[in-house]
């Protein structure tokens, strides 16, 4: 017989909604920092308190049960108005309390947005934040996250995705290898250079655009290199292996001081948008809120970056 009293029966509730997000009781329990056998005993005193049977589980597969899809509803209703109230009672002159769970692309948070970070910590005492460092697609269930800057993204219908910047690209070559390659008057001979990709944004080909004209351009590239960081991008160019295309941000000061040259700067790859993405719900507490007019204010502020009204 499981025992009832005392139980806490919004974390009950929390647990369960979390099992159905996940996929399973390993991966709630993953997510939650306990153990799966914690897992499983509060989903069965839940079924205990309501008297009916949430999940049908075999070996392999797990199923809502009819209860078990009504019973998931109300839970994140009820879960969601308890947020509210938790948040609306440990405010204090609208001071956002708690854990934000950010994720953001390497390079962005690694450099760029760490200042901001630390001013928003520093004006919030009361408040944590994870800071996870990733640039692949977001899975805001099964990584447990509650916002996510993204950087070239395409907007996701089923998220709430804010435009907060935009971020212009260069394409730069070391001095040296460009003395190797001659004269370069077209975008069509870009094509024949050694490449380095980054991944993440272009592999096989590089569209351009000029200037004053609007003309537009897709060129093939061959990568010698191809890789997800900035960084290594940067640093292959900076040893001569080949052109690449790569945030302005990062190679201003490579530019200004010659250790690298803007290829044809007549002709440029569009800037790449700056979102900041995070799931639909009912009821979105204070510490996110608190989070996006930071951002909106901050972004378009950023070395390198560019407001999206700016021409």
């Amino acid at each position: 017989m499981i025992k009832t009293e005392r139980i806490d029966r919004v974390e009950l509730m929390r647990t369960f909604v979390r099992i159905v997000e996940a996929g399973s009781l390993s991966a709630a329990a993953k997510q939650m920092g306990t153990t799966q056998a914690t897992v499983s005993r509060r989903l069965q005193s839940l079924e205990t308190l309501l008297g009916v049977k949430l999940i049908m589980r075999t070996t392999h597969a797990m199923k809502l049960t009819d209860d078990g899809e009504r019973g998931y509803q109300h839970a994140k209703h009820i879960i969601d108005a308890w947020l509210a109230l938790e948040d609306g009672l440990n405010i204090t002159e609208d001071e956002p309390v708690g854990t934000l769970r950010v994720r953001a692309p390497h390079a962005f948070g690694q450099q760029q947005l760490l200042e901001p970070l630390l001013q928003f910590l520093s004006r919030y005492p009361q408040l944590s934040v994870e800071w996870m460092l990733n640039d692949k697609t977001v899975d805001f269930l099964s990584d447990n996250i509650d916002c996510a800057i993204r950087v070239g993204a395409e907007v996701d219908p089923a998220t709430v995705s804010v435009l907060l910047a935009e971020v212009p690209r260069s394409m730069v070559v070391s001095p040296e290898l460009l003395a190797q390659c001659g004269i370069l008057t077209h975008p069509e001979q870009l094509s024949a250079l050694p490449w380095i990709a980054v991944n993440t944004f272009y592999q096989h080909s590089v569209s351009l655009l000029h200037h004053r004209r609007n003309d537009a351009i897709t060129l093939n590239i061959s990568p010698r290199l191809s890789t997800d960081s900035i960084y290594v991008a940067r640093n292959a160019a900076l040893a001569g292996l080949g052109v690449t295309l790569v945030s302005s941000w990062m190679v201003e000061d490579d530019i200004a001081c010659g250790r690298l040259i803007t290829l044809l700067p007549d002709w440029h790859a569009s800037s790449l948008p700056v979102h900041l993405v995070y799931p639909w719900a009912r009821y979105y507490p204070t510490r996110l809120r608190k989070f996006l007019a930071l951002m909106k204010d901050v972004m378009p502020q950023v070395t390198g970056m560019r407001g999206v009204h700016d021409v």
